[in-house]
């Protein structure tokens, strides 16, 4: 089981092209913007795991996240804001007031939604303490937030306001291995 494991991880990391629509705008100035981005996601909790697409759409108070498993095929369309969630998987649709606890129900597992957007434009959330660690263009190598740590792996290009193509996300009990593939700015 973990050479199927080590396989998959290999194949997310090793087929990926360098992610295209890295936007203009500087880090500050992006932090709040809308964005969709089109990548990659690997699960591995306890003896749960997930390999698939991932498809979000990040707008200020609204996030649309679609798992896709083989094919393209959608897993799991996730809807949430400040409010509430929804979780629709095989057909059902289930509803909380809190995404990681309804994605730990349904799924198995959960990501830290509230702050993932912010460690995907390869920020600290400003809301929480953090401790960062810095590579030589001053970008974010290394994050420690809200029980997690977060390494960056590789951002689309040598810029000091580049996004992240690749992050490793780790707690205790769960690691996760994020390939993006795409970006889109500021969607209509």
């Amino acid at each position: 089981m973990r050479g199927l494991l080590l396989v998959l991880l290999l194949a997310l990391g090793g087929c990926a092209s360098a992610p295209h629509g890295q936007p203009t705008a500087s880090l500050s100035e992006r932090a709040d913007a809308p964005f969709n981005l089109n990548g990659r996601l690997s699960v591995h909790h306890l003896e749960q795991r997930y390999a698939g697409g991932l498809r979000w759409q990040h707008q200020m108070r609204r996030d649309e996240l679609l798992l896709q498993g083989p094919l393209g095929i959608t897993a799991a369309r996730i809807v949430s804001d400040a409010q509430s969630a929804s979780l629709e998987r095989n057909g059902k649709r289930y509803q909380a007031d809190d995404v990681e606890a309804l994605m730990q129900q349904v799924l198995g597992w959960s990501l830290p939604l509230p702050v993932l957007h912010h460690w995907l434009l390869g920020e600290a959330d400003a809301a929480s303490p953090a401790e960062t660690e810095r590579d030589e263009r001053g970008r974010i190598a290394l994050l420690r937030q809200a029980g997690w740590e977060v390494r960056y792996l590789r951002y689309v290009d040598d810029s000091a306001d580049s996004l992240p193509a690749r992050i490793a996300l780790s707690r205790e009990d769960m690691q996760v291995q994020l390939v993006i593939d795409e970006w889109e700015w500021n969607p209509q």
